[in-house]
């Protein structure tokens, strides 16, 4: 793996954005250049859980009504949002985990919501059954293959702290979902005896104010289809490893959970912890590397590299690859909440949105 020396930058970074109210996760990036950003509610004031930067405004998005829900369990707005993405045919879906302060989900609350660009209005909101979004589920990343079936296919993760991980599968026509590789060890937060992350400097923990410190237990998180969408690449978020699934198997719903299982290939050790992954066209995986403040890439021949290291991407997290070969990345600062801290809020505002542009020429979006 290529590893910049210490202290030492690599890659350009251009800042698009500083926020100083909440601490947002996802961002992601239309074709036509619009930029829409996420905060969940985690404890911070949020005054929207999804915004579009208009100008330098955080605007709510689609608007301030769409961003006020009745309850945890309200179908007809956003409760708490964890990621938002462009899908290749320019649609923004928003991926609301219905689990503010990771409190139980109900039904209603977690969805998956289609807004049409064009007009700027909802055209589909997806629920889940109760035995798909689980009441211990926190759905934290979405990819889509518009290529598989009538209308595309959706694969996100389930990244539960306290229950079953996983990734759920959706078939984008019919609104049905079903649960895959359910509480594989693929899945699963590796232990502090095989996973002992550092983030500047520190041990990475959970310091409870009222306990002793424990180990960060998130799951599977990041997620990425492969450029001819065969594979489905996902990591937890408490791990070096990473692994990927045939999608044929999840798509399968007549497919045991032997059967995908029997799919799933590890992809080895990528020596950091990841948050977010993403792909692009041309075979190559991105990953974000929250314990070297960059971002690395697989090239097809398996070899790393790095994209971009800076002091200032304190816990890289969700990137967005534009169509203009730029690649978009949020620095949030995960890592200061007051949860690793004994009580103790370390981060500093703002909370940063950066791009680094990856290629001379465009990015053909799948």
């Amino acid at each position: 793996m290529s590893e910049p020396a210490s202290g030492e930058t690599v890659g350009e970074l251009e800042l698009v954005h500083a926020f100083t109210g909440p601490m947002p996760t996802g961002v992601s990036v239309s074709h036509a250049g619009r930029i829409f950003v996420n905060f969940p509610r985690w404890g911070d004031e949020v005054p929207a859980t999804v915004v579009e930067l208009r100008d330098g405004d955080e605007v709510p998005y689609p608007d301030e009504a769409r961003n006020r829900p009745g309850g945890d369990d309200d179908a007809e707005a956003f409760v708490s949002v964890q990621s938002v993405v462009v899908d290749p045919a320019d649609r923004l879906w928003v991926l609301d985990t219905g689990s503010p302060m990771f409190r139980p989900t109900r039904p209603g609350g977690p969805k998956l919501v289609r807004i049409d660009l064009d007009t700027d209005t909802v055209a589909q909101v997806i629920t889940f059954p109760a035995n798909v979004a689980l009441p211990t589920t926190y759905l934290n990343d979405v990819r889509f293959d518009l290529r598989r079936g009538a209308a595309g296919v959706a694969y996100i993760t389930d990244s539960a702290v306290a229950g079953p991980n996983g990734i759920i599968v959706v078939d984008l026509a019919t609104g049905a979902s079903w649960r895959r590789l359910h509480d594989h060890p693929s899945t699963k937060a590796e232990p502090l005896s095989r996973f002992r992350p550092l983030v500047e400097g520190r041990p990475f923990l959970q310091r409870p104010p009222d306990r002793p410190a424990e180990p960060v237990m998130i799951g599977s998180d990041g997620i990425a289809i492969s450029a001819d969408g065969a594979r489905l690449h996902y990591c937890p978020l408490a791990s070096r490893q990473w692994y990927s699934v045939a999608t044929d198997a999840l798509a399968d719903v007549s497919a045991g959970e032997a059967e995908v299982a029997a799919t799933v290939v590890h992809e080895g050790d990528k020596g950091t912890g990841s948050d977010g992954l993403e792909s692009d066209d041309a075979g190559r995986v991105y990953l974000t590397s929250y314990e070297h403040n960059a971002v690395l890439r697989r090239r097809p021949d398996g070899e790393y590299e790095t994209v971009v290291h800076d002091p200032r991407l304190l816990w890289p997290d969700t990137m967005s690859l534009a169509v203009d070969g730029h690649l978009y990345v949020t620095a949030n600062q995960l890592h200061r909440q007051p949860g690793y801290h004994g009580g103790k809020d370390l981060r500093r505002r703002p909370y940063l949105l950066f791009r680094t542009r990856i290629d001379a020429g465009p990015v053909l979006l799948r």
